[in-house]
C-alpha cells in the first residue's frame, strides 16, 4: 500500500493510496456493488473471495438495492468492520452524474449513521460499468470534500480513495493537486 497524497479538511483526512482495498484495515471498505448485490466480478468479486460467503449471504438478505444508494454488510474475513455496498451508475442508464454522487454520499452518510471512523473507496463505477475515469476521480473526491466541509458532526476522521491500477490513479492524483491544502 502506497500512500499517493493527503489532505486536511478541518481536522480531518482525505487520503489517495494504491493498492488492493480488500487489504484495507479501515472501518470500512465501499464495494462497488450491482443492484442484485451478486459479486460476482471485479471488486465485488475480490471482496467476497477474500472475506468469505458471509458478505454474499448478508448481501441476499439485504436484496435490491437502488442505483446511487448505498448499504451495510458485515466484512467476514477482511480486516475492515464492514463493506458498505454502493450501487453506482452504468454508462448509458441516464443522469449518471447525479447517480453516482448519490452512492458516494449515501457511502459516507451510512458511515456516519453507523459511527463510523474510516472508510476507503474505490473508483465507483469506473470499471464495467464504463463511467469516464477522469469524471469519477472529480465526482468522488469533490463530493467527499463537500462532505466533510459539510457534516461537521460526521465521525467520519479519514476519508480514503484506495485505487489498484495506474491510469484510475492518474486522474484520482490530478484532483488530489488540484484541493487546497
Amino acid at each position: 500500500m502506497k500512500v499517493i497524497g493527503e489532505r486536511r479538511i478541518g481536522n480531518r483526512d482525505i487520503r489517495l493510496v494504491q493498492g488492493d482495498i480488500t487489504e484495507r484495515d479501515t472501518d470500512a471498505i465501499v464495494n462497488a456493488a450491482n443492484t442484485h448485490l451478486q459479486h460476482g466480478g471485479g471488486v465485488a468479486g475480490a471482496i467476497v473471495r477474500k472475506g468469505g460467503q458471509i458478505i454474499q449471504d448478508e448481501s441476499d438478505k439485504i436484496g435490491f438495492t437502488p442505483v446511487g444508494h448505498a448499504v451495510l454488510t458485515s466484512a467476514g474475513r477482511l480486516s475492515a468492520k464492514f463493506v458498505i455496498h454502493a450501487v453506482g451508475p452504468r454508462m448509458g442508464e441516464g443522469d449518471e452524474e447525479n447517480k453516482l454522487k448519490n452512492a458516494v454520499v449515501s457511502s459516507l452518510l451510512l458511515a456516519s449513521e453507523k459511527g463510523l471512523q474510516s472508510i476507503s473507496i474505490p473508483a465507483i463505477s469506473s470499471g464495467i460499468f464504463g463511467f469516464p475515469k477522469d469524471r469519477c476521480a472529480k465526482i468522488l473526491v469533490r463530493e467527499s470534500v463537500e462532505f466533510l466541509k459539510k457534516q461537521t458532526k460526521s465521525s467520519l476522521k479519514v476519508v480514503e480513495f484506495c485505487i489498484y491500477d495506474d491510469l484510475t490513479l492518474g486522474y484520482f492524483r490530478k484532483e488530489f493537486e488540484n484541493l487546497r491544502a
